[in-house]
């Protein structure tokens, strides 16, 4: 935000006598915006990946703790299947980021 705060388009806009806040939302917040999705659109794979780590940790059954017992096991499927997942945890995630970037900079389009 600070650095967007004294950008061109921002000075630009305090010239032309828009208001300070319409300014900061309109202008320099949904720009900032797109940087934060960008990270965000990655947190749920990780989700997935974090709770692998806490489910051995403090011996919880759930997704990561299967993972860990179908690789010690070697059931193939059931591995392939928590890739899938995960994979499919990735693909939405993006998904959701590409929908967010429409709502946040106007300029973004898909054809």
């Amino acid at each position: 935000m600070l650095e967007n705060l004294s950008a061109d388009y921002a000075r630009t806009a305090r010239a032309k006598g828009v208001a300070e806040d319409d300014v900061l939302w309109r202008h320099v917040f949904r720009n900032s915006l797109l940087p934060l999705i960008t990270v965000s659109a990655g947190l749920l794979p990780g989700l997935l990946a974090g709770s692998l780590i806490v489910e051995n940790i403090f011996s919880i059954n759930g997704m990561g703790q299967l993972a860990v017992e179908a690789v010690k096991g070697r059931d193939r499927e059931l591995v392939l299947s928590i890739t899938w997942v995960s994979g499919f945890l990735t693909l939405v995630g993006y998904l959701i980021a590409d929908f967010c970037y429409t709502l946040a900079d106007p300029r973004v389009t898909y054809d």
